[in-house]
């Protein structure tokens, strides 16, 4: 029926026909079908049941999602916490290193760290390889990879504004990073 990840609550949407009969991992609340775990909607006979996505590390060309810890003038470390669209259990974040090379495609030699993420960033990235024995390399040189939310000095949340600014919507100010350019545009 579909290959979306459904997460806990979430609403099914249902074919249009006969009601199927609803199997395991699905409740209704206000006679809306719904999720009980992190799965995908399949069928089993004429029973929609959801099967359980297991959550998997991260392997080279996995789109990993994640927050930044940590800032050094050659690299941005990231908390990685959704692995190809699915989330990681509570504890089990694995760690990412952005390197300064890897921020983006051209004039990779002038990039800085601190002008491209800050301190608590969303990041979307792709893991391009192993890296060292406690962390995946990332790279978010790609147009639909890079920062996709921050947080302002004044605690709003930012707007993209180009592919290296963000601008605060309280202030107005402007403030730099390497920018994802948002899904569908």
């Amino acid at each position: 029926m579909m290959s979306d990840t459904l997460l806990p609550g979430q609403p099914i949407p249902l074919p249009k026909g006969p009601t199927p009969k609803l199997g395991t991992g699905i409740y209704t609340k206000d006679s809306q079908a719904r999720a009980s775990l992190v799965g995908i909607t399949t069928y089993q006979g004429s029973t929609l049941t959801i099967s359980r996505v297991r959550p998997h590390p991260p392997s080279p060309n996995s789109i990993v999602l994640g927050s930044i810890t940590r800032l050094s003038p050659s690299q941005a470390l990231l908390s990685i916490s959704v692995v190809d669209g699915v989330p990681l259990p509570p504890g089990e974040e694995f760690t990412g290193v952005i390197r300064s090379q890897d921020v983006r495609a051209t004039e990779k030699d002038k990039v800085k760290i601190g002008a491209c993420f800050r301190g608590g960033d969303v990041v979307r990235g792709l893991v391009i390889s192993l890296g060292d024995a406690r962390s995946y390399f990332v790279t978010t040189a790609r147009n639909d990879l890079g920062v996709i939310f921050a947080t302002s000095e004044a605690g709003a949340t930012m707007e993209p504004v180009s592919w290296q600014e963000m601008r605060c919507p309280k202030t107005g100010n402007i403030e730099k990073r390497k920018c994802a350019k948002p899904e569908g545009l």
